[in-house]
């Protein structure tokens, strides 16, 4: 099968309507422990209003796995047409076998980054259920554009494994600038790197997608329990990916 060029990157929003709450208190750190029903409705109410200031949007690209060598000898995997390389063994065994990869970045946007800094200032409280539930918010964001690069690998008679970041494993967050640059993400999504290579906004994803020419052990073997499956192009078709 020839495979298609990449098409260029362009941004996608996404209708990012809840979290889980069970998510939003795991990052909190509960462990179990009783909630007051004042917490208990001031969790909610915190949730509601970050989800009111998120911006969810994505951009995702695919892109042919072009050879694998060694850098420092240290595996590294080369992608057609780009100058992103995955360098380590943990991303070369996540994405063994995988003959095309997704490439995905996510955010839910600086209302919220700006929205966190008031809390800071005038709410703690608020701010550290709203830093929770934004963290949630930009998982849901790379779930749904998680859930383009499935219906990409669909297209081409492929499957998809899971998404793997930059700083994973022994692959370096030193990835993440080519990896910005690959998608285009500064300029459609605004998303800037520190010195440190830190994301700003802070609640942002990048990752990665393996494309294989059979099902992964690690998938889905139903829509049930998928992460994407809110988002998935193809359930809306009424077709799955299994």
């Amino acid at each position: 099968m020839t495979s298609p060029s990449p098409a260029p990157p362009a941004r996608r929003s996404y209708d990012v309507r809840s979290v889980e709450r069970s998510e939003v208190l795991r990052y909190l750190g509960y462990a179990g422990q009783e909630l007051t029903p004042e917490l208990d409705a001031r969790i909610d109410g915190v949730v509601a209003a970050c989800l009111a200031a998120c911006r969810p949007q994505g951009v995702v690209r695919v892109f042919d796995v072009a050879g694998r060598g060694e850098k420092d000898g240290v595996p590294v995997i080369r992608l057609a047409g780009t100058a992103l390389e995955l360098v380590g063994c943990s991303i070369d065994e996540h994405l063994a076998g995988a003959v095309a990869v997704g490439v995905l970045a996510a955010t839910v946007g600086m209302g919220v980054e700006a929205e966190l800094r008031r809390l800071s200032l005038t709410d703690p409280v608020a701010q550290v259920i709203f830093d929770a539930s934004a963290t949630a918010a930009v998982e849901r964001a790379a779930d749904a554009a998680e859930a383009d690069v499935v219906a990409q690998a669909a297209a081409r008679g492929l499957f998809c494994g899971s998404r793997f970041s930059p700083g994973y494993g022994d692959l370096p967050l030193s990835t993440q600038p080519v990896l910005l640059d690959t998608l285009d993400a500064g300029r459609l999504l605004g998303i800037r790197l520190s010195p440190a290579l830190l994301m700003s906004p802070t609640k942002s994803v990048t990752a990665v997608v393996g494309l294989f020419e059979r099902p992964r052990p690690e998938a889905h073997a139903s829509c049930a329990g998928c992460p994407c499956c809110d988002f998935c192009v193809l359930l809306r078709a009424g077709s799955t990916c299994h």
